[in-house]
């Protein structure tokens, strides 16, 4: 099979490779689409070289969907021809955390002994024409939904378990802030979830984007400060949730001050290392501010499949670009520069759905 193989930090070519046999419990599937995630760029840069990925050669890629085409020993639920969408996270099953559900979270993570798996980051992933995946990381697919959005299950399940951690109320005023990928799709899963009003703050082509793509109101923070715009839309008050979606230096505490009393922060953009935020202590603790941090996608792929499919969330006008296995290269300058206005730019290395 074709697949996109790190080499070395920064090198990558698209080389052949042996189709992996499934084991256990586990089903070969073929990749139909894989959306570039804002992680990838870094993974193949080598910017966490010896962490993510552990070593060279390495597949990597984790926001998929396809079919499967072989099953393995103990397999239920599962068969040949099955659409599915993936999952990256498959916990050890036995820890506390997952056993709370919280396999996000797994206590033995990168031990491949116990079972633990995170594909495309410590375990092989999603940029080639076959992979093998645990039954507990992928989920039926309807034929409502097409491969390409089934891709972006992953994307949407990062803004829906911030969602659920934090709560969005209804009636209420949300402010998201970054209007990448993430955040577009934040606009759109707060209005599913009773949200009245949202707020986007962002810049450039993408805040044009969420004005078109559902936000109620933008806030450009090259022309007005953020915190004092968004408690003037709000007659000082503030709103209910802030959800950061850009990781960018500052945002976190001005999502803190741009929420009411007894507000909530939730904080779905991951940034640098380097990122350290001052955050106003005794505003916090006066205000009762809550604050939630947020990995990943846990217990939200079916939920959000369904919503797809039932035309409750759309994430299909977000995908810009699709690009072949081959094309690789050119899809990732594509999405790290944001040539033509891209947002989501997806993969398919078995070519494009029927």
């Amino acid at each position: 099979m074709k697949a996109l193989v790190l080499t070395s930090p920064g090198e990558f070519e698209v080389r052949d490779v042996d189709v992996p046999k499934p084991g256990p419990h586990e089903v070969l599937c073929r990749i139909r689409g894989v959306a570039i995630c804002g992680s990838d760029p870094e993974i193949i840069r080598g910017g966490l070289a010896g962490i993510w990925p552990p070593s060279y050669p390495f597949i990597p890629g984790h926001e998929w969907s396809g079919e499967v085409v072989e099953v393995g020993e103990g397999v239920l639920g599962f068969k040949s021809g099955d659409r599915v969408a993936g999952e990256a996270h498959k916990g050890c099953g036995y820890c506390r955390n997952c056993l709370q559900g919280r396999y996000n979270l797994c206590e033995n993570y990168g031990v491949a002994a116990t079972g633990h798996r995170h594909y495309g980051f410590v375990s092989q992933g999603a940029y080639a024409q076959y992979n093998v995946y645990s039954i507990r990381s992928i989920n039926h697919l309807p034929k409502a939904v097409s491969f390409r959005e089934g891709a972006l299950v992953d994307t949407a399940g990062v803004t829906l378990h911030g969602m659920e951690l934090s709560g969005v109320t209804p009636g209420g005023t949300v402010v998201v802030i970054g209007p990448g990928p993430i955040g577009l799709i934040a606009v759109r899963f707060a209005k599913a979830l009773g949200a009245a009003r949202v707020i986007v703050v962002g810049r450039g082509a993408r805040l044009k984007a969420a004005a078109e793509k559902g936000a109620d109101a933008v806030i450009d923070f090259e022309k007005e400060e953020p915190v004092k715009a968004v408690r003037d839309l709000t007659d000082g008050l503030g709103v209910d949730e802030a959800f950061e979606c850009s990781g960018a230096a500052g945002t976190f505490a001005q999502a803190v001050r741009m929420v009411r009393k007894g507000g909530k922060v939730s904080l779905l953009g991951v940034p640098p290392d380097t990122v350290a935020e001052p955050l106003p202590f005794k505003y916090i603790v006066h205000n009762e501010i809550a604050i939630f941090g947020s990995r990943a996608n846990p217990n939200v792929s079916r939920k959000i499949i369904q919503m797809i499919a039932a035309g409750q969330v759309v994430v299909k006008d977000l995908i810009s670009h699709t690009f072949p296995l081959e094309d690789f290269g050119k899809a990732l300058d594509t999405f790290v520069k944001r040539r033509d206005g891209a947002i989501k730019v997806v993969i398919e290395p078995n070519g494009a759905e029927d």
